[in-house]
């Protein structure tokens, strides 16, 4: 019963025998195309419904070559000039991948030249700009000052595109991107999207590779930092000049390129944004949902099904926001490497198809340039280890459907990897009957997650887990994601009483400054005078890294008369310094010391100890406790010892865990079945903790294994 369904396959013209072959070993109900490739009419006619990808924003050369202002745009900085005379002259590109970019010739009316020794502006009138050399002369330089010019940029070659290109080696033209901001763009696109519909009537959903802005990408000419800038959330590529005064028109004041250069940090999703770059965003996503709500309209009319990739263009749409659920369409994608990425599909609001899209991708090379689907890779092992990410947050939430995409005749040479994957569509199909057939027990245990986002980043530090391993919270998510518990997504402006009253354990996990930990929001004293109330009042709050962290004050960490230590930057290098005693605990974490944490006083227990730093803290605090770490890295058996330490002294009786940190189990109780799952190659002996007792089982390497149970 598990064998056909709810599994999204690429199909191949040239390869027909192959693909039909491939849809019915892994019980493909839906065919569709993918990058490089085309379905032919036999493949069209095989039964299974079809998904047709399109970009919106690319493939549409000839109209940008005849209208190439229309191309989308970025601010740039060049690099930082030391002027060693009073004239100083910047190319414009040094350092960058040319073939990425041309200078917008017309818009230097919004170009900005600044004195990066002392971050003043100078003046228009001290510089000017020679479109033959593409580089700026600066008079009046003072010396040993560096400079530099935020310029604005046509982005000539669509980065995912530009990707394809370079990772598979492709002789095809390249494609370069729209910018449906100008009603022009929009007109045309309508048009063509009319006519795309009517001239494929066999596709059943019209899968949008995502809207209309890529994540940032900027590409570098030295093969020593071939990208400069990766950014899952930020909006550099969603400027223009129009967009720049319609902006300028709704909110009363201007943008500058500064805004955006920000000293040459950027806005990275990693860093508290100022207050005009949030209204930037819900100025840009109020766009992006709007038009992309009549381009789904069209596609209903012509009775198809509209599902957007939520990968790629997606910036602006924000599946978060309430203008997302306005668009109207009827499925979202999330590839997916990691459990958190789940959770992340899962938790888009609205009656969506979710699906999930595994890797390995069927492309030659993976990220990171490791051969895949080539000679000296194993596909089989790769998928095997994705899917034991993704399969514990399946356990905990439930998708409609999952899928493959790339290049299908690549799997020629790999029947290991045939049969890896048919495998994983009967376990996928088993999970799923499993979350239709009953909810899924839950640990009575409500956790808080408090970042400058909130809910808008519900499920996501920025990409994919590979793109920012060492982030804190990157690392508790994907732990969370497998585990028991309600998370619920919190901003700082939602710290109030009557929001964490249902909250049991609270945690704030980053860096200083951070979007993370917070910044500057912890300035604000009644913050912390709510969450020190409601710690005290029984309240945990977990804090990682360096957390509630805001110079300024008493304490470099705000929070830290609650957590019970905080964190010195060498102004305490005379005082003195309580001794790290470590406490009797089988508490034990996979994590490093962080220099600089100390005691506040002799009322903290120290759990675990690295080189007589304290890097597991325990403070009973009122009726509540705080709870420190010095940072957090996933594996199953550092999410073993976090388990333990939300759960200690609020759940009592832990039902329906495992006692094997490598086997993960979820309890469906209407469909009266224990699902346990290895996340190890090797097989696993287990004991599960019921209701009245104990069961002891073996599950085999990667496997999935159900028990009947009531």
């Amino acid at each position: 019963m598990y064998n056909y369904g709810s599994f999204t396959m690429p199909g191949e013209s040239g390869y027909e025998v192959l693909t039909l072959q491939l849809a019915q070993k892994w019980g493909s109900d839906v065919i569709r195309d993918c990058d490089g490739t085309k379905l032919s009419e036999q493949l069209l006619s095989a039964g299974m419904d079809v998904y047709s990808t399109i970009c919106i924003i690319r493939e549409h050369n000839t109209f940008i070559n005849n209208h190439p202002q229309y191309q989308q745009q970025v601010f740039l900085e060049s690099e930082r000039v030391l002027a060693t005379n009073q004239d100083v002259s910047i190319a414009l590109f040094n350092g960058y991948f040319t073939r990425q970019f041309s200078v917008n010739k017309d818009s230097v009316s919004y170009w900005q030249v600044f004195d990066r020794t002392t971050n003043c502006e100078v003046p228009r009138n001290n510089w000017s700009y020679s479109d033959e050399t593409n580089s700026v002369r600066i008079h009046g330089a003072v010396l040993w000052h560096h400079y530099s010019v935020n310029f604005l940029a046509f982005r000539i070659w669509e980065e995912i595109n530009m990707y394809n290109h370079v990772t598979n080696s492709w002789e095809k033209e390249p494609l370069k991107q729209l910018d449906p901001r100008y009603p022009e763009v929009q007109a045309y696109l309508r048009n063509w999207l009319t006519t795309w519909c009517e001239e494929h009537p066999e596709t059943d959903v019209v899968r949008f590779t995502s809207l209309f802005y890529n994540f940032v990408w900027i590409w570098g000419s030295d093969e020593r930092n071939p990208f400069l800038f990766t950014d899952w959330a930020s909006y550099d590529f969603t400027i223009s000049p129009l967009a720049l005064e319609q902006f300028a028109s709704e909110y009363g004041y201007r943008l500058t390129s500064e805004d955006f250069i920000n000293q040459g940090y950027r806005n990275p999703n990693h860093i508290t944004w100022k207050q005009k770059l949030m209204d930037y965003l819900w100025f840009t996503n109020r766009f992006v949902c709007s038009f992309a709500k009549e381009l789904v309209d069209i596609v209903h009319r012509y009775g198809k099904k509209a599902y957007v990739f939520y990968d790629d263009s997606w910036v602006g749409m924000e599946p978060q926001s309430e203008a997302f659920g306005t668009i109207g369409f009827d499925g979202i994608i999330k590839c997916v490497f990691s459990g958190f990425e789940v959770r992340l599909c899962s938790a888009v609001p609205g009656k969506l198809t979710h699906e999930l899209r595994l890797h390995p991708y069927l492309f030659p090379v993976g990220l990171g340039g490791a051969p895949t689907f080539k000679e000296g890779g194993n596909p089989s092992l790769d998928a095997q280890k994705y899917w034991v990410q993704v399969r514990r947050a399946l356990l905990r939430t439930p998708i409609d459907r999952i899928g493959l995409g790339g290049i299908l005749h690549l799997t020629e040479g790999f029947p290991d990897f045939v049969d890896t994957i048919a495998d994983i569509a009967k376990q996928f199909r088993m999970i799923k009957d499993l979350h239709t057939r009953s909810s899924v027990y839950k640990v009575n245990l409500k956790v808080g997650i408090l970042t400058s986002w909130g809910k808008l980043r519900a499920w996501t530090c920025g990409g994919h887990f590979h793109e920012h391993p060492d982030l804190d919270l990157i690392n508790i998510l994907e732990s969370l994601a497998g585990l028991p518990y309600d998370v619920e997504f919190l901003s700082f402006d939602e710290v109030t009483k009557d929001n964490l009253e249902t909250i049991d354990v609270l945690i704030n996990a980053g860096f200083a400054g951070s979007s993370w930990s917070g910044g500057d929001h912890w300035k604000d004293d009644k913050i912390v005078m709510t969450l020190t109330e409601w710690v005290h009042a029984g309240g945990t709050f977990v804090g990682v890294n360096e957390p509630s962290a805001v110079q300024g004050y008493a304490n470099n960490l705000r929070m830290a008369p609650v957590l019970g230590v905080d964190v010195d930057d060498g102004r305490r290098l005379c005082h003195g310094f309580w001794k790290v005693g470590e406490e009797a605990s089988k508490l034990r974490l996979d994590i490093r010391k962080k220099e600089g944490v100390y005691l506040i006083d002799g009322e903290t227990k120290v759990l675990q100890a690295v080189d007589d730093f304290a890097v597991v803290t325990q403070r009973s605090f009122g009726k509540g406790k705080g709870v420190y770490l010095s940072e957090y890295r996933y594996s199953p058996y550092n999410t073993f010892a976090l388990r333990s330490i939300l759960e200690q002294g609020i759940i009592q009786e832990n039902l329906f865990c495992t006692d094997n940190p490598l086997v993960d189990c979820a309890y469906f109780p209407e469909a009266k079945t224990l699902v346990l799952v290895n996340g190890s190659e090797e097989k696993q002996s287990v004991d599960v903790r019921i209701t009245n007792g104990m069961i002891t089982t073996e599950v085999e390497g990667f496997a999935t294994a159900l028990i009947s149970y009531e």
